[in-house]
């Protein structure tokens, strides 16, 4: 038995200590049940341990992107910058494990290959790497949306004879660049934000770009102390905006449609959201962007725009501008200088939609054109999003389904928590809720407090099972599709629709109704006696 195990039965198996294991297991603990979190890393933080890649940062400024349940925590901690980096969030992840003395009930350095649920016992045996079986009452997955890395899809990748490195999976210590010849594959989030840090560095990088992206410059700095004392001020105020908002960031709604203003006053309104150097000021500006194509489209021009005025060589800015899905459809990125590090000297832009790729080599890469010599290489390929996580793990439920298997379409799920056929697991920002349509520690808070009522409310009424029943799980998994297929989502080959890994089903996997719709729903099917739920004994 692991030295950190102190039981092989538990209340509760909680997978992950990121954000949302570790607010979970806090909650656990205050109703009184026995819980233990395994963790495959050898720190908790999930993906702010994992993803350490020079540049990475958050996309939500610092004040917002932190726990609200710790109010005295929220008046000390001290941000140091406008959008916070990945130390300062692991360090403030490590500072709430020690604060609430949680690392004693996680165990590091073990990874959940199996659960599965037992009908005669209502219990689940959950198995770890190390051969360990735990037996639980209840199994709760805080897996994380974007944790399961994703390899190129083309082949090579061991015959290549220099370095290289996944921006999910990034060494501990430091990647010195200095003098390489550097290739990176990928301009989602992690290149974007990798690319201007390695191009300090390199002798040269070129950047193999398959898909351009929407990038708003972050503007990032120190933080503002006057607006560090005014939100911590009306703190309860501002965390109240963010719940019942769309994107969970507290933001006013927006007024007006894109096309009831004059071109003039739209395009200086515009350019005020992106001065303010956030994506959902822009994404947010109008009513309608991403629901009505030409409304869309003033947005989307607005962006090639500053573009063009940023890259000096116009072909290159061509090749940046996003052309073939609308703005917003695709999680549009915050970059620091990205645009602007395509006027260096040592940074070559290669468009992989003219020049595909073939394979790697033993030198660096080759495309169809020709043949790319590196020391280094850097994969920014993502991730499998959403079902990867859970769908890397055997979980098994009822009459031992698969979950692999009830998932073989697409993942079907009430509320994005629970799954008809699996008793008594919860699946915290799982497919089918607003997770990474949003603020996640909104939203991690919102499900942790969910369950955890649901918990109580089971004990209270002497029931120990709690399973969506399948009726309803078709109905929101239904309600997820229409709600999706009203918006311009489904015009873009994203990995909300599981585009970007080859044989995944494309069912758009988040609920697009937005943050405080969703938490009024989640809070009328409680107040109905949890509708929708099986509860027994």
């Amino acid at each position: 038995m692991s030295t950190n195990l102190k039981s092989t039965t538990y209340d509760a198996v909680v997978i992950g200590a990121g954000f949302s294991g570790l607010y979970m297991l806090h909650k656990l603990r205050g109703l009184g049940m026995s819980a233990v979190v395994f963790e495959a890393a050898d720190d908790v933080g999930g993906t702010w341990y994992l993803n350490r890649y020079p540049g990475c940062r958050c996309d939500v400024e610092s004040m917002h992107y932190s726990y609200s349940f710790d109010e005295e925590l929220e008046q000390e901690w001290e941000w140091t910058e406008k959008y916070p980096a990945q130390p300062e969030i692991h360090a403030y992840l490590s500072h709430v494990a020690d604060r609430h003395d949680l690392r004693k009930d996680i165990v590091l350095n073990t990874r959940v290959t199996s659960a599965h649920y037992d009908e005669g016992s209502g219990r689940w045996a959950v198995t770890t790497d190390s051969g360990e079986t735990v037996d639980a009452q209840f199994v709760i997955s805080a897996v994380g949306c974007l944790s399961t890395p994703k390899a190129p899809e083309i082949p090579g990748l061991d015959d290549f004879a220099g370095d290289w490195y996944h921006t999910g999976e990034w060494p501990e210590e430091k990647v010195d660049f200095t003098g390489k010849r550097v290739g990176i594959i990928g301009t989602g989030s992690s290149g974007i934000q990798v690319i201007p840090e390695v191009a300090k560095e390199a002798a040269h990088l070129t950047v193999f770009q398959r898909t351009p992206n929407y990038t708003i410059p972050t503007f990032n700095g120190p933080i503002d102390q006057e607006l560090v004392a005014d939100v911590k001020k009306n703190y309860r105020e501002i965390r109240q905006m963010a719940k019942e908002s769309g994107f969970g960031v507290p933001l006013p709604p927006p007024e007006k449609s894109a096309l009831e203003v004059d071109p003039e006053e739209r395009y200086a309104y515009y350019s005020k959201m992106w001065a303010r150097g956030s994506v959902t000021s822009v994404l947010t500006a109008y009513t309608d962007l991403l629901v009505d194509q030409e409304a869309n489209d003033t947005a989307a021009h607005f962006v090639h725009d500053r573009i063009r005025e940023i890259v000096e060589d116009p072909e290159v800015a061509e090749t940046l501008c996003p052309k073939d899905y609308p703005f917003g459809t695709k999680r549009p990125t915050m970059g620091t200088d990205y645009y602007e590090t395509f006027n260096r000297d040592n940074v070559t832009l290669v468009d992989l939609r003219k020049d595909p790729l073939e394979r790697i080599t033993a030198d660096g890469l080759k495309t169809e054109q020709g043949e790319w010599e590196f020391d280094v290489l850097i994969l920014a390929t993502g991730f499998d999003a959403m079902t990867g996580p859970l769908l890397a793990m055997d979980i098994r439920g009822r009459a031992g389904q698969p979950l692999a298997e009830k998932w073989k379409d697409g993942p079907h799920t009430y509320l994005g928590l629970s799954v008809a056929g699996f008793p008594n697991l919860f699946t915290i920002t799982g497919p089918g809720s607003p997770s990474v349509l949003s603020n996640m520690p909104v939203a991690i808070e919102q499900h942790v407090d969910w369950i955890g009522d649901l918990l109580a409310y089971m004990r209270e009424h002497g029931q120990s099972t709690a399973e969506a029943d399948q009726q309803s799980e078709e109905e929101w998994t239904q309600l997820v599709a229409e709600y999706a297929n009203a918006t311009l989502h489904m015009k873009a080959n994203s990995w909300y629709l599981g585009a970007n890994v080859p044989g995944k089903p494309r069912v758009f996997m988040v609920y697009t109704g937005g943050v405080g719709v969703y938490r009024e729903t989640c809070d009328e099917i409680a107040e109905a006696g949890y509708k929708g739920f099986e509860l027994s004994a």
